[in-house]
């Protein structure tokens, strides 16, 4: 597999992309932790239960306030998969949807386990995050599809009839690649969405969200990155649902005050193209970051997917220090969001410093095992 271009890295080139690397993981789990403890509710039991504004601030879910959800979890993995799938290059064994694949499996080991397994040490080190090992709504699809190790195809699919935004969720990590052609970013997204949600919205969904993503880090506008998304999309059958959430989230930004009557319109339920647009839509119209994360969480919509996919594109579009220092202060993993962040920036950015064919830095192969 070809992944284009290579990108020349200079020190203010770094410095800018581990920001948006850390803007994207860290404003996607603020999102899904302000989420969390609105999921399943409508509009008005979330009025009811935290009043007129609704969800304004962390509020305890899973036992804490700030934790996040297999939303973020998911994501943390899809990281762990990519970087993988680097190291394994210079072995010659390069196919990117069986290492992501096989650290999805690593997270539904946390899922059914009690703890770390310390005598699989070709695990590397995320799966040995204790904090992991806790359940957080996953969604059955996940479960059942990385239920085993069968790879799902876009021809024989995990979960054929599934289009709900789970696999979209954990699809923003792929638009980091920036040294990739947009195009390979798409397939890579539609690929993995596939062993989990196998229908063309979920897949084409995923696939859209990690084309925005791969403009905003290489420095695009949300709106453009938008649009290049759409003429990619328009190349791929099945499209045309994708497509036209994501024209009426940029036309629902002339059309008044934005609220929760409005993102509403767009999608209230929990099909992968309407949570996309609703993302989308927040992203575009807030005040500020707060405003647009409280407005992506508080509508009859899945919340905590909503407000993970709106932090993850303002995050990758203005970097980590746009985030807000509170939330980010009490966010559940914060350290391990930041570890996992800066080791992605630093394979992208430097990696033939840390290993080649011939030779590597046993450090970072115990990190990210080519086994």
């Amino acid at each position: 597999m070809s992944t284009g271009a290579t990108a020349i890295w200079g020190r203010a080139e770094q410095q800018d992309f581990r920001s948006r690397v850390r803007g994207c993981l860290l404003g996607g789990a603020i999102g899904d932790a302000l989420g969390a403890a609105a999921a399943g509710l409508s509009l008005e039991e979330i009025r009811a239960a935290h009043g007129a504004e609704g969800v304004t601030d962390f509020l305890p879910a899973h036992g804490r306030r700030g934790a996040v959800t297999a939303v973020t979890q998911l994501t943390l993995f899809t990281v762990d998969g990519l970087i993988r799938a680097q190291v394994r290059r210079d072995t010659g064994a390069w196919h990117p949807p069986s290492d992501v694949h096989r650290a999805h499996l690593r997270w539904a080991a946390t899922q059914r386990d009690w703890g770390p397994d310390e005598r699989h040490r070709e695990n590397g080190w995320l799966a040995q995050e204790e904090w992991l090992y806790a359940r957080r709504a996953p969604t059955r699809e996940c479960l059942t599809g990385f239920g085993d190790t069968v790879m799902g195809t876009l021809d024989h699919p995990k979960n054929p009839a599934a289009r709900d935004s789970a696999a979209l969720c954990r699809s923003a990590p792929f638009g980091l690649l920036v040294g990739w052609e947009p195009q390979l970013v798409l397939q890579l997204a539609v690929e993995c969405a596939a062993q989990t949600h196998g229908h063309p919205t979920a897949l084409l969904s995923a696939g859209a969200l990690a084309v925005i993503v791969h403009g905003l880090a290489r420095g695009e506008t949300l709106d453009g990155s938008v649009q290049h998304a759409l003429s990619l999309l328009a190349e791929r059958p099945g499209h045309e649902q994708v497509t036209d959430a994501l024209r009426q989230a940029l036309g629902s930004v002339r059309q008044g005050i934005p609220g929760p009557a409005l993102i509403e319109a767009l999608g209230d339920t929990d099909s992968a193209e309407e949570v996309l647009a609703v993302a989308v839509y927040c992203a575009l119209v807030g005040e500020d970051v707060r405003h647009r994360l409280r407005l992506a969480v508080n509508h009859g919509g899945p919340s905590a997917a909503a407000g993970a996919l709106c932090g993850a594109l303002f995050g990758a579009l203005h970097g980590e220090t746009a985030l807000p220092p509170a939330w980010l202060a009490e966010l559940e993993g914060r350290s391990t969001l930041l570890e996992l962040a800066d080791d992605f920036a630093m394979e992208m950015t430097q990696g033939p410093a840390l290993h080649s064919p011939s030779s590597a830095a046993p450090g970072w192969l115990v990190r990210y095992p080519r086994g």
